[in-house]
């Protein structure tokens, strides 16, 4: 019997969940809802028991002191709720926390459990995968569902993804079978520069976000941050001419693949962007498989003391080299969280 005492009624609440690990390549989605409940000052009104779906082990607690007394954060998720302002205000559920090593199926229940209460009317589950994409690019965000009718309503993928899935694909499932709308939205991050953190990503998904729910999020220093990984990006990238002419590859490759969608109704929808963006009175108060290290540009190295290794194509036949589709609502290219499935 789930119990929210404190928690007000709220106003066309949509949950926005995130979880690290396996479906957080870079860190990206789980960076996403932290930002949201930072900026929006969200405050945390339920957790779920950690006993009950972590294995300690794998996710460790952490020591810290306050004020000289030694306490124990454990692994968990948690619920925080935020109130969005301006002219159609809202409520969001967000949701922030650790893939779970066990009971998924009670995971979700738990989480439905929640929205059921809250009277939450849409569940987005932010994600991110590995993915042929070069960094000098804009980031690759697609928007996908199992329910046909939403697919149409919303202009978004109607999944058939078929494979190995991590907890965001058994949560979308879990709401559609609930009866519950549900959308994924996954960035795909460049697997040769997987190391978090990921702001370009973090902020693609975001605008991403406000595009689906029609709001307008305060991004704060994520712009400038995301113009400073990407020079930082190419600064290293140019260091090793093997790496920038796998990086041109892949922009030649990107650019040929979206010449169509260089047409009249895209780019409609940035200048609509555009102008939402430089609006003055904005509204007030507002988110693999196998186990393997994925390729990082931070490696340490004889040559490069201090973990600044430049960024590395993948070598022919490796995991690194093959995509295959990621989660239950991933559009494709590699595993979530950046891991390869092609071997599962």
């Amino acid at each position: 019997m789930i119990e929210l005492e404190g928690v007000p009624e709220l106003i066309d609440p949509v949950m926005v969940a995130a979880f690290e690990g396996w479906n957080d390549a870079g860190d990206a989605a789980s960076t996403a809802v932290a930002h949201l409940e930072r900026e929006w000052k969200g405050e945390v009104f339920a957790a779920l028991d950690a006993e009950d779906y972590y294995d300690f082990q794998v996710n460790r607690p952490t020591v810290w002191m306050d004020g000289g007394v030694r306490k124990i954060t454990w692994p968990t998720t948690r619920l925080s709720v935020v109130r969005v302002g301006g002219e159609k205000p809202r409520d969001l559920v967000l949701v922030r926390g650790i893939e779970p090593s066990m009971r998924w199926r009670s995971f979700c229940n738990e989480l439905l459990g929640f929205a059921h209460e809250l009277g939450v009317e849409l569940v987005v589950v932010l994600g991110a995968l590995l993915g042929d994409t070069p960094h000098t690019r804009p980031v690759p965000v697609s928007g996908v569902t199992s329910d046909s009718d939403l697919a149409q309503r919303m202009d978004l993928e109607e999944t058939k993804y078929e494979g190995p899935t991590g907890i965001v694909g058994v949560l979308q499932e879990a709401c559609t079978h609930a009866g519950v709308p549900a959308v994924s939205l996954w960035a795909a991050v460049p697997h040769y520069v997987s190391q978090p953190p990921n702001p370009k990503a973090t902020l693609a998904l975001l605008n991403r976000l406000e595009d689906l729910l029609d709001l307008r999020i305060p991004l704060g220093e994520l712009p400038e941050d995301a113009r400073a990984w990407q020079v930082g990006v190419d600064q290293l990238a140019a260091e090793d001419s093997e790496v920038a002419e796998y990086v041109q590859t892949l922009e030649e490759a990107r650019d040929t693949a979206e010449l169509p969608e260089a047409s009249g109704e895209a780019i409609a929808r940035e200048f609509e962007r555009y102008l939402r963006r430089r609006d003055v009175n904005p509204p007030g108060g507002h988110a693999t498989a196998d186990g393997s290290d994925s390729a990082s540009y931070l490696r340490d190295t004889p040559g490069n003391p201090g973990g600044k290794a430049r960024p590395r194509p993948p070598k022919p036949d490796t995991p690194e080299s093959t995509g295959n589709a990621g989660d239950g609502g991933d559009p494709g290219e590699t595993g979530p969280d950046g891991e390869d499935t092609s071997e599962d």
